[in-house]
């Protein structure tokens, strides 16, 4: 069972494939879409929320894309998720609670919103490089990654 929406999962697969690919260049909506079989427009808002939230940089011109604002290990997964799902560090985001019953209000939701502070807490502790170097380890991008010789 996996506890994040579509949205997060999204915002955590295009930046560790950013991290992952954008050396020398940037990477193109265009080719992150088409690589996770996704529509440009629909990853283009996703894309742009990150940018907001200073975890990527949008490069313009015709070798324009996106790369990393800051290091893939300054970058922890919670980071993007808050982002992708438009909150910020310690906001709740549940809806008011003035209708629910004693049970909802005084009981299942300090819960569940004690869980989710947990789950966070564990997301902050993975970084996109802890994620980029299990994507090496397991070759989920098989030979796509140049390698570059940098003797001289």
């Amino acid at each position: 069972m996996n506890l994040l929406p579509r949205r997060g999962l999204l915002a955590v697969a295009a930046v560790v494939d950013i991290a992952y690919h954008a050396r020398p260049t940037p990477i193109a909506a265009k080719t992150l879409a088409a690589r996770h079989g996704l529509r440009p427009r629909h990853l283009e808002t996703l894309l742009q929320v990150l940018v907001r939230a200073g975890i990527l940089k949008g490069v313009r011109g015709p070798r324009g894309g996106y790369e990393l604002a800051r290091e893939r290990r300054r970058i922890s997964i919670a980071d993007i998720v808050l982002a992708a799902l438009g909150r910020a560090e310690g906001e709740g985001g549940e809806e008011s609670d003035e209708d629910a019953s004693a049970l909802v209000a005084e009981v299942v939701t300090p819960m569940i919103a004690s869980a989710s502070k947990g789950f966070l807490e564990r997301l902050g502790e993975i970084s996109v490089d802890d994620l980029c170097q299990e994507a090496e380890r397991r070759a989920v991008f098989g030979d796509s990654r140049p390698i570059y010789d940098f003797t001289i």
